[in-house]
């Protein structure tokens, strides 16, 4: 399922910008070096001039930068996705990507659902079952959340923005009977699942959520529609999102059966004291 912080430079050793450099030693200054002339004044120290082409040409490299950042991230987010689909060992996943983000997989490879065939079914203990393609589903009305992402892990990615529907929404549109408790979510890798109670599936901050820092969900992210669990820790927030089933109870999803807390709280669960992310 991705920080760095810029280092800083802490200048020279030893250097005391208030006290003046002594002059270089040169033979002609010193009257008692043979040959010596008089002594001459040096003359003050300059750096070397940099002529209008470097400078044009300098701040030309830093926009092409700026304006190239945002590609060679998607770049390099794309290659380490790939390899992390093929990677069985999961190392891959320790490697943090220009945003900030570690991918993490648990099926052996997952197959890349195509926007057009994309579906996503909810079912169970509803009155209504309804299946939504992507069109649907961005056709509802949209909610945009800016939180940070908090890994369980200990990575974290501050101010990150998801957009999609709101699960409510999906679920009042279903009709949840009254015996329902629960929801369940399966994902097309074939292999994760995780739950949340009625109450937390009804919360303003969980959404069907399409896209992820002003842009359609990538693959590697989760596309084209996953979960988003705005204020608990990163792993409820399911990718490859395929299945809503509304239940009588909470199952355990893949982490919580391995020891993860199911009522996944930033900073009042699994142990963990980080700061909240809403």
């Amino acid at each position: 399922m991705t920080s760095e912080r810029p280092g800083t430079d802490p200048g020279l050793p030893g250097a005391d910008p208030e006290r003046p450099r002594p002059a270089p030693e040169r033979p002609d200054a010193d009257p008692g070096h043979p040959g010596a002339g008089p002594a001459r004044p040096l003359p003050p120290e300059r750096g070397a001039p940099v002529g209008r082409r470097v400078l044009l040409g300098t701040l030309g490299l830093g926009a092409l930068g700026v304006l190239a950042a945002p590609t060679l991230q998607r770049g390099l987010e794309s290659f380490l996705a790939g390899a992390a689909d093929k990677d069985p060992t999961g190392l891959t996943g320790l490697l943090p990507n220009g945003g900030g983000f570690r991918y993490y997989s648990v099926a052996a490879s997952v197959p890349r659902e195509d926007a057009r065939a994309y579906r996503l079914r909810v079912t169970g203990l509803v009155d209504r079952p309804a299946t939504y393609t992507l069109a649907d589903l961005r056709a509802l009305p949209q909610t945009r959340l800016v939180r940070d992402v908090q890994c369980v892990t200990g990575w974290r990615v501050p101010g990150t923005p998801f957009e999609g529907v709101r699960l409510s929404r999906l679920l009042d549109a279903a009709g949840v009977r009254a015996t329902a408790g629960a929801v369940r979510f399966t994902c097309f890798d074939g292999t994760y699942t995780e739950s949340l109670t009625l109450d937390q599936a009804r919360r303003p901050d969980v959404l069907v959520a399409l896209r992820m820092r002003d842009a359609d969900l990538s693959h590697a992210h989760g596309g084209p529609a996953r979960l988003y669990v705005a204020p608990m820790y990163f792993y409820k927030s399911a990718k490859w999102l395929s299945g809503i089933t509304v239940t009588e109870d909470v199952r355990p999803g893949y982490w919580e059966r391995r020891g993860y807390d199911t009522d996944a709280w930033v900073g009042r669960s699994n142990g963990r004291d980080d700061a909240p992310t809403s």
